[in-house]
């Protein structure tokens, strides 16, 4: 069931962050930060600086600060006799038969430049679009590995040949360019699949253009920014108003949308307001609670979210025990309710993979049907494709929720350089065991003058205080003095021990 929603655009030069905003409450963010874009899906009028024919490969002038490479296998195959299969390309011919120094050449990136290597590319163009990859020099119709059932795969291929035929004899004209049908183009209906198409040919129809003028070094094409692709992939019907907080970005996407998406032109709006448009539903605030552990619930009850490497374990808490007399109901409703938040965080964290919810235990069946009824009517509103099992043995529900991109932690922070990710410190008296064992292997190996700790001020206050009979020993046993230091950068199980 569709709800309706606003988009807010907040834009700076150095990052542009979306919300996602239903009945007051934010229920999805999308952060893009310009530094990190990267080239990749680029495509530039190119220029042959040199071959190799040792390596089969050329090194191409785009107009950045090192020449890119190409190699031979990356090279389009030309010849119309071998089109059909998908991006072929023609190893068999020498790359110094088919390329010559100065020679232009559209290429697309495929591996950004890192450290002293230029960018990877080819001349094998694909567009990405919401639901499906074009490419103008196929005319293959490819549908994504991960779409299971050879009958769903042919279904989607006759309705793709169906609606590309119907757009050709629209428009006057022979079959051009082949398509992969991407996961999400599974569920699609047919106007989803058309506008996409439209969109991508228009798209290509516009680098072509370009290449025919632009100069050797240009850029033809960039995959889209955030806020364009609010546009395309995020404006539905049930989308109220896009506002923007920034004239020349509200200026770029109506362009682009007159161009491109003109069903969401009308709903755009330039935000001149005092406040920050963030501020209008504290969003800053709730991008700091969608980063923390503990979630907490109306009810008293709270949610503690965890990611991991392999999984996210999501665990609801009753908080403050309610009177055995109606503990059932209690549990019951901050189930509810813990089903309405997760279903909200899912969204608002972007989280993906695999997913294990543990409910509060519940003795009766009747509502153990009830939430699970109540968490898969929340999840429906979801964009992204999702699984969702009944209870388990052990009273866990596990789903899967698809990837798409990159979490919001994963986005905004990085893994503590003191406790490495794990979450937890050691102790200081398990920090004053490591240096007392470490001073007694290195008292046997060295000769110094003296040993001197740098640690912690809780350890160092520890070895003086609680710790200071074993410290005594460790020093009679020896026969060297140890003096202690306290560094304020010292993080808690940091140390150091100097040999003078």
């Amino acid at each position: 069931m569709a709800h309706s929603h606003d988009i807010l655009i907040n834009w700076t030069p150095q990052e542009t962050r979306i919300a996602v905003v239903e009945n007051g409450a934010v229920q999805e963010l999308h952060v893009e930060r310009t530094l990190e874009r990267g080239l990749v899906g680029n495509v530039y009028a190119g220029r042959v600086a040199r071959v190799l024919p040792g390596m089969q490969s050329a090194f191409i002038d785009i107009g950045l600060e090192r020449a890119a490479f190409l190699h031979v296998a990356d090279l389009h195959r030309e010849d119309p006799s071998q089109r059909g299969s998908v991006r072929s390309p023609d190893n068999a011919t020498p790359i110094e038969k088919r390329l010559h120094e100065g020679q232009t050449l559209m290429v697309q990136v495929l591996k950004d430049p890192i450290g002293t290597k230029g960018a990877r590319l080819s001349s094998q163009i694909s567009i990405a679009g919401r639901l499906l990859v074009f490419l103008p020099q196929d005319d293959h119709i490819g549908i994504s590995q991960k779409i299971g059932s050879s009958e769903l795969r042919d279904q989607l291929r006759a309705r793709m040949l169906q609606l590309l035929g119907e757009a050709d004899s629209k428009e006057g004209r022979t079959r051009s360019g082949g398509f992969i049908l991407r996961t999400n183009a599974e569920d699609a209906t047919d106007d989803e699949l058309g506008a996409d198409i439209a969109y991508l040919r228009k798209t290509w129809a516009t680098i072509r253009e370009q290449g025919l003028k632009a100069a050797p070094g240009s850029l033809l094409h960039q995959d889209l920014n955030l806020a364009q692709r609010v546009l395309r992939d995020l404006v539905s019907d049930e989308t109220v108003n896009i506002r923007i907080d920034s004239l020349i970005q509200f200026d770029a996407l109506r362009a682009f949308g007159a161009e491109f998406t003109p069903t969401s032109v009308e709903k755009l709006q330039h935000y001149k307001g005092e406040r920050p448009i963030f501020d209008l539903y504290n969003i800053d605030q709730e991008i700091e609670k969608a980063l923390a552990r503990r979630v907490d619930l109306k009810s008293g009850g709270y949610l503690i979210i965890d990611q991991t490497e392999a999984l996210t374990t999501i665990d609801v808490n009753t908080g403050g025990y309610v009177g055995a007399r109606n503990f059932d109901e209690t549990i019951f409703k901050t189930n509810l309710e813990a089903s309405q938040a997760i279903a909200r965080q899912l969204r608002l964290r972007n989280l993906g993979g695999i997913i294990i919810v543990d409910f509060i235990d519940m003795l009766r069946e009747d509502h153990r049907d009830n939430v699970l009824a109540e968490f898969r009517k929340r999840m429906s509103r979801d964009r992204t494709k999702i699984t969702i099992s009944g209870f388990s043995l052990l009273g866990l529900v596990e789903m899967t929720r698809k990837r798409t991109r990159e979490s919001l932690a994963h986005m905004l922070c990085q893994p503590c350089p003191t406790c490495e990710g794990r979450g937890q410190v050691k102790t200081p008296r398990t920090v004053c065991y490591n240096i007392l064992r470490e001073i007694l292997r290195e008292a046997r190996q060295f000769n110094p003058r003296e040993f001197r700790v740098v640690a912690s001020a809780e350890v160092v206050e520890m070895l003086l205080d609680e710790e200071s009979q074993h410290l005594a020993g460790l020093i009679d046993f020896i026969g060297k003095p140890i003096s202690l230091q306290t560094e304020p950068w010292v993080s808690p199980e940091q140390y150091d021990i100097v040999l003078l």
